[in-house]
């Protein structure tokens, strides 16, 4: 009779290209995949419903992908530092495998989990998946953690990627007895766990429509990469952040795709545009060895200037950033199309977080917690990140950077079709004073769009001052 061991799933929701499975299940071949509906992430005040409908939809497939290799994936509710273990135990279980995770919450929950499983005599099992590379692998000449990605890149990059773990071919069931042992629930949806989501899925959950996309991106859009990923109107990018962040599909399926069309590129664009893309891995895994080392980035600035910066934090103007009445169309724009699908296009992303940091003066972290409480692919390293890079709070050596509407909707929505799409009130309006927002009171009356809530050329100017007296 084998051994049973549990492979808890977290942000790895496949059996293929799983480095923590394929070495559970090297082990031995009776493992049982687990999933913990965990309090300590789905009551936080920052979840999103898209998010959580999306992990429903993986959770869906990868039981699927179990019960096709004869296995089962259990699906309890609880705080995983008391169930993990007691599942466990009810099952005989010599081993609990699980991949690590950067996230401090996750890391001090983990801890907890092994010292729990220790007190009952089962083992621990842990590797590194959702990385090509563990954040102890890539370090400065001296032997410290990267704060600058031009560095960071030209380490990773130089160093041999791993190629994807094959899949199980076969998973023994559990017994009928084990299987009341187990008292598993069955999949809820996103409704039942409390967040409700009835918009279209920009990205479709799970492994077959990420491998799907992948296959697509791979064949077409990569080699177009740069500069096409810049233009929100057009689908340049690979669509596949959600997948990543719940590890839908491997970073390693991702990087050999890359690494083939490399080889069959013929032209000097198309082969900078999949370094483009492959250096779009790497900012993704700079951020998470970035929150590994320095989780404090979780809770506030990196820069000592921006430790005590004197937000204004308007309440009436984040109301307006957030529902896209801002009156600058671009900006308004990307928050519609957050608010409507839980996504927006990266480009966005820089725009509006620069508009409510430089232009409102408000402090990034409402904009990132508001991020996270929308986003389908929202997770913490990127989002924070993303939003400290905006700020010039983050790690990053030309950090004051003020992006200015008009000029972005000009160079990256030139013919103003992003803009029409998310905004129909000015489909009617022409193309110079969609993209500049120079619209006439008689003009935004008559449409029903609102005036400018600030002035860009005022309001950036005040923040280099504001700024300024900080450095000072």
């Amino acid at each position: 009779m084998s051994d049973l061991i549990l492979f808890w799933h977290r942000k790895d929701l496949r059996v293929s290209d799983n480095v923590g499975l394929g070495i559970a299940v090297a082990r031995s071949p009776k493992v049982v995949g687990v999933f913990c509906f965990d309090p300590g992430i789905l009551d936080r005040d920052d979840v999103a419903p898209a998010r959580v409908a999306y992990l429903v939809g993986c959770l869906e497939e990868l039981q699927q992908s179990y019960q096709k290799l004869g296995g089962e994936l259990l699906l309890i509710q609880g705080d995983p530092v008391r169930e993990i273990p007691a599942l466990a135990d009810r099952l005989g279980a010599v081993a609990v495998a699980w991949n690590w995770d950067v996230e401090p919450y996750a890391l001090q929950r983990d801890r907890a989990v092994m010292a729990a499983l220790k007190e009952r005599g089962i083992a621990s099992q842990t590797q590194w998946d959702q990385l090509l590379h563990a954040p102890e692998e890539i370090r400065t000449g001296s032997g410290t953690p990267y704060t600058v990605y031009g560095p960071f890149w030209k380490n990773w990059q130089s160093r041999p990627k791993s190629a994807p773990v094959a899949q199980p071919d076969r998973l023994e069931p559990l017994t009928a007895a084990e299987r009341d042992l187990a008292q598993a629930q069955p999949l809820p949806t996103a409704r039942k766990l409390g967040y409700p989501w009835d918009g279209l899925w920009v990205l479709e959950p799970g492994t077959t429509a990420a491998r799907s996309r992948l296959e697509s991106f791979g064949q077409r859009a990569i080699e177009a990469y740069d500069p096409d990923r810049n233009f929100p109107a057009i689908e340049g990018t690979s669509g596949l952040s959600a997948a990543l962040k719940f590890g839908a599909i491997g970073i390693r399926e991702l990087w050999q795709a890359s690494a083939t069309a490399m080889e069959l590129a013929r032209s000097e664009e198309a082969i900078n545009s999949i370094r483009t893309w492959q250096q779009e891995l790497a900012w993704r895994e700079f951020y998470q060895h970035v929150m590994y080392h320095f989780p404090e980035l979780a809770e506030g600035a990196y820069r000592a200037p921006l430790k005590t910066f004197p937000w204004e934090n308007n309440q009436d103007l984040f109301e307006a950033w957030c529902e896209g009445k801002t009156g600058y169309p671009i900006v308004d724009a990307a928050m519609r199309q957050l608010n409507e699908t839980g996504w927006m296009h990266n480009r966005c992303r820089m725009i509006v977080a620069s508009f409510l940091t430089k232009d409102l003066i408000i402090d990034w972290r409402w904009g990132e917690k508001y991020f996270m409480q929308n986003l389908v692919d929202g997770d913490l390293s990127a989002n924070n990140g993303g939003w400290q890079w905006s700020a010039s709070s983050g790690m990053d050596p030309k950090p004051l950077r003020i992006f200015n509407p008009a000029s972005q909707a000009q160079k990256f929505d030139a013919d103003g079709d992003y803009i029409r799409r998310w905004i129909p009130e000015l489909r009617g309006l022409d193309t110079g004073s969609l993209l500049t927002g120079k619209i006439s009171p008689i003009e935004r009356r008559s449409m029903n769009y609102p005036a400018p809530i600030v002035d860009h050329k005022i309001q950036q100017e005040r923040f280099k001052q504001l700024y300024k007296s900080q450095k000072s």
